[in-house]
């Protein structure tokens, strides 16, 4: 499974509902599931960013979660994907 890091602004709907945050992570974990998408880990940050979250799943199966999250209006995202040590091994040395 592809690993992906979402780094997500809460939008002006988003941080007037903040208080209902925690639930809406928990439905959009069911939704995951759904989806073939596993959240492993999520934290509420402060900063330039107001949530960090990382996935697994294929890419059209994220890619896929990821716009039906930003559909409901509450945040916008960045998402990277994300090498673990093993990954980057292989990576490095396909490298001519």
């Amino acid at each position: 499974m592809a690993t992906y890091i979402a780094v997500i602004n809460f939008t002006d709907q988003g941080i007037r509902g903040v208080k209902d945050s925690p639930n809406r992570l928990a439905a959009a974990t069911k939704l995951a599931q759904t989806l073939d998408v596993t959240v492993k880990q999520a934290f509420w940050t402060f900063g330039q960013y107001d949530m960090v979250v990382i996935f697994e799943g294929p890419d059209e199966a994220l890619a896929a979660f990821m716009y039906k999250l930003g559909s409901l209006g509450n945040i916008r995202s960045t998402t990277l994907r994300a090498f673990n040590a093993d990954e980057m091994q292989r990576i490095v040395a396909r490298i001519p």
